[in-house]
């Protein structure tokens, strides 16, 4: 079980409270939402996890291993990959240039070896290459490979980043509003590759989102953030018509 636990985790900058108290847990196969108002801070939780930001106080475990103030590059070694908000792409790199690099997590050779491009370096190569084919064919970028990414519509460039994270061959996956910017068209698309990593590949998500309609029809679980302090626990449909999250979000009191 590669489950993802947070117990009690806070952060702040200098007096500025970020998060206090925050504490959920997911389990592979798991598409667990992460939802609050502009500022909540939901993506402090993903920077948390994955190492960018160091929380002060509380535990982050994964796969039974606590990870708390672990470096990123260490915390990626052991399967947590995830997407950003606005890419954060190689713009003059090819698509499969950029899924490539998201390999190096997984390499083995060593420098020397490299330099002499020596049969176990090609060896090498070409899984990795097999295992970049093999991602563009699930999420159907596979017309997109030798283009560059800056030569390629905003929503396709989203996918780019969802396929990057996807060629770490994660064993959780943290989604940072991959839906943002997207038409309804594309968001279809999402969903599906979405629904198809959890039921095919089987790897926890935490999936940071503001469209409330997709967390609805897609989320196992939902977790509510308030000024970085939780405010609901459960599944959609109880958690959506929570009293407590429709003031949150629009500052009334559940009708």
């Amino acid at each position: 079980m590669a489950e993802l636990k947070l117990d009690a985790v806070s952060l702040a900058f200098g007096g500025l409270k970020v998060l206090e108290g925050v504490s959920f847990q997911a389990q592979d196969g798991e598409l667990f939402a992460l939802i609050g108002p502009n500022g909540a801070g939901k993506t402090s939780v993903l920077n948390c996890i994955c190492g960018l930001y160091r929380a002060g106080g509380g535990r982050i475990e994964f796969a039974g291993r606590a990870i708390t103030g672990e470096k990123p590059h260490r915390i990626a070694r052991m399967g947590v990959a995830r997407t950003f908000q606005h890419g954060e792409l190689f713009a003059h790199m090819t698509v499969i240039e950029n899924l490539l690099v998201a390999r190096h997590a997984r390499f083995a050779t060593r420098l020397l070896a490299e330099g002499l491009f020596l049969p176990a370096v090609r060896r090498a190569e070409e899984e990795h290459r097999r295992s970049v084919e093999e991602v563009l064919e699930f999420v159907e970028l596979e017309r997109y490979r030798h283009q560059r990414v800056d030569a390629l519509p905003f929503g396709i460039q989203k996918i780019v980043g969802f396929a990057r994270a996807l060629a770490m061959e994660p064993k959780a996956l943290l989604l940072d509003e991959p839906s943002a910017g997207l038409n309804r068209d594309e968001r279809e698309d999402l969903a599906r590759h979405i629904l198809r990593i959890r039921h095919e590949l089987g790897i926890a998500m935490i999936w940071v989102e503001h469209d409330m309609q997709m967390v609805a029809d897609l989320a196992d679980r939902v977790l509510v953030l308030n000024y970085g302090q939780p405010i609901a626990e459960g599944r959609p449909e109880e958690v959506l018509n929570d009293p407590r999250v429709v003031e949150a979000y629009l500052g009334t009191h559940a009708l």
